[in-house]
């Protein structure tokens, strides 16, 4: 089957948020069964909704932290705190993000968060490596 615009618009996005590598080795390793998902991933999500003109990419990714923090996703976390990293978000406004979104959430899905995206933080070079203890 041919893929859609919206496919095409949401691959793209999806490609500039998240690094090609992980995207394309995602769809390389989709049988006909996950190939469903990540389409309709790529088609709503990325093409629908990321492309609108109501908000910017930075705004979206905000978002998209605080709510995964909500849902105690700290898988989804890592990805999209990448994701955030790419789309110009710093270091101290996801810091304000997690903490804003701990409050509102809880303190278990906030320690969850922080320690998702710390350990993203650290391997992108956003954050220096901890000292190992003594």
């Amino acid at each position: 089957m041919a893929e859609s615009e919206m496919f095409e618009k949401g691959l793209q996005v999806r490609r500039d948020v998240l690094g090609a590598e992980y995207v394309d080795g995602g769809l390389a390793k989709a049988d006909d069964f996950m190939m469903a998902f990540q389409r309709i991933t790529t088609e709503w999500c990325w093409g629908y909704a990321w492309t609108r003109d109501g908000l910017d990419r930075k705004t979206r990714s905000m978002l998209n932290l605080a709510m995964l923090t909500a849902l105690d996703k700290p898988g989804e976390l890592k990805l999209h705190a990448k994701g955030a990293l790419a789309n110009g978000v710093t270091v101290d406004e996801i810091k304000e993000i997690l903490l804003h979104a701990t409050v509102y959430c809880g303190i278990p899905a906030g320690l969850n968060a922080f320690k998702a995206v710390h350990e993203v933080l650290v391997a992108e070079g956003a954050l220096p490596k901890t000292k190992p203890a003594e």
